[in-house]
């Protein structure tokens, strides 16, 4: 468990999907992520089970954010772990009524120590969307370093989309966020 002022992340449970569930019928969250429109019935359990897997291989994370009461805020993820290179994506998504307080920029710089500490990455990498200024803003709070644009790189339903990378490398100076 990593705690930042108000907020937590603790590892994603079964029992946190239920809170998860109305980020589905978010079009902001449909939009800037993989996602898919419309989300199958059995989505999160599908999801949930490739993240438990990745967990038990080391490949995968997830964790609930969570405030002071426990309600869940939204949840931040490392959607891929490469241990050989030490680099690890990491992502976040926020509840929509929980936008614009700090939480997904409160929430990265936990996911960023979790990263450096608990897995010893070297490189951690965002990809966002262009059109995604909301989180280039909390890439930018925590220090990440935009490096470029991958032309069309980003594949959801058959469309292709540019994505850009932003990373951060352990010795970057600490997180600008705090």
């Amino acid at each position: 468990m990593t705690t930042d002022a108000d907020i937590t992340i603790v590892p994603l449970a079964r029992s946190h999907l239920r809170d998860l569930a109305p980020l589905l019928d978010d079009p902001e969250v449909v939009r800037f992520t993989r996602v898919p429109d419309p989300p199958p019935a059995d989505f999160l359990d599908t999801w949930f089970a490739r993240y438990e897997d990745g967990r038990v291989v080391g490949t995968r994370e997830a964790f609930a954010i969570v405030d002071a009461d426990q309600a869940i805020l939204g949840i931040a993820l490392a959607p891929a772990i490469d241990r050989e290179t030490a680099t690890v994506e990491l992502g976040y998504v926020v509840h929509q009524e929980a936008r614009g307080r700090g939480v997904a920029s409160r929430a990265l710089a936990l996911l960023t120590d979790w990263a450096f500490g608990s897995l010893d990455a070297k490189r951690i990498e965002l990809l966002i969307s262009p059109e995604n200024a909301g989180s280039k803003r909390v890439a930018t709070k925590n220090g990440y370093v935009y490096e470029g644009t991958l032309r069309s790189m980003y594949f959801k339903q058959d469309v292709r989309a540019d994505t850009e990378i932003w990373s951060k490398l352990p010795t970057d100076p600490s997180q600008t966020y705090r």
